[in-house]
This record gives C-alpha cells, structure tokens and sequence, in this order.
C-alpha cells in the first residue's frame, strides 16, 4: 500500500515538474546561420527587382556577403550595408523555384524565389545609396517581453510547496502501516 502512495506522489511531482517547464520546440532544418537572410517580394515576375536583406544585428556576418542564385547576377552586399537590390532574369521561367544561397564568415544558408506567371516592365535597378545602412530593429521577438519575477517566483513556489507536500503524504504513516 505504501508504494503505491509513493509512487503517486512521485509522478504527480514529476507532472508538475514537466507540465511547469517550457516547451522547447526546435524545427530540424540543415539551413540555420547565425545571421538572418530573406528576399524581399519572395514572389516576384519576370524582370523584377528584389531585395536582398541581411540581418547584422545579431553579430554572425560581420564582413561582406555574397547572394548567388540561377536567377540573377551574383551581389555582394558590403559589410557596412544590410540590403541590396538585384534584378530577375527576363528569361526565368513563369511558375518556377530558385535557390537564392547568402554566403558569409564562411557561413551558407538559402531561401527560395519564386517566379510570378506575369512579366513587370523593364526597369533600371535603384540608387544603392537609398537603402539604409542598418536594418529595422523591432525588439526581441516575446523572449524577454512579459518578463516578471512576481509570476516566476510564485510558480517555482507553488512547485515547491506541490513537491513538498507530496513527499509530506509519501512519508506520513497512517495505522494500516503496522507501525
């Protein structure tokens, strides 16, 4: 009888405990950087131009950036600029994926293109000079937002006080013991 009462207080501690932790949830993907990257319309016609964005922020690609793709010329974005701007190939296939691979510190990671059924009409690609050095800094994305030491020191007290009142009722002997 009393391992049973053990052994119910045990896993109703270690329930607590799993059901209080977070959850950690990582996605297995062999594209992880330690810059960010994107392309900016990810679907655009024929003809058209899109940016190329970094993300220096987080300290991974310090020096200069190469974008590669089947699509467009081959840019390098320098190491004082966050973006670029590239123009699509007239002749890429309507309905079509490309490869677009940001390379940096040695570092390669990439994203698709998409090719729109439209064509765009000729353009002349932008003044570089009109992108800004640095990219948008828009906080840190709820890591640290909601932050409150009141909440988390009463949940790791109510753990505690759940953990000690199980071990409490494990260890209290009642007359069925024989004791």
């Amino acid at each position: 009888m009393r391992a049973i009462r053990v052994a119910s207080a045990a896993l109703l501690g270690v329930g607590a405990l799993a059901f209080s932790a977070p959850a950690a949830v990582a996605a297995v993907d062999s594209n992880i950087t330690p810059f960010g990257f994107s392309v900016m319309p990810s679907t655009i016609a024929a003809g058209g131009q899109v940016t190329l964005q970094l993300d220096r922020d987080s300290g991974g690609c310090t020096g200069s950036a190469t974008v590669s793709s089947g699509v467009f010329d081959t840019i390098t974005i320098p190491g004082n600029r966050s973006s670029a701007a590239a123009v699509v190939d007239w002749d890429a296939k309507p309905g079509a994926v490309y490869k677009v691979t940001f390379s940096c510190n040695g570092v390669s990671g990439s994203t698709e293109l998409t090719i729109a059924t439209g064509r765009t009409t000729p353009t002349t690609p932008l003044n570089p000079t009109l992108y800004p050095d640095r990219g948008v800094h828009a906080g840190e994305g709820g890591s640290l937002a909601g932050f409150d030491l009141k909440e988390i020191g009463l949940g790791a007290a109510l753990i505690a006080g759940s953990v000690g009142a199980a071990y409490h009722f494990s260890r209290r002997r009642t007359g069925d013991d024989g004791a």
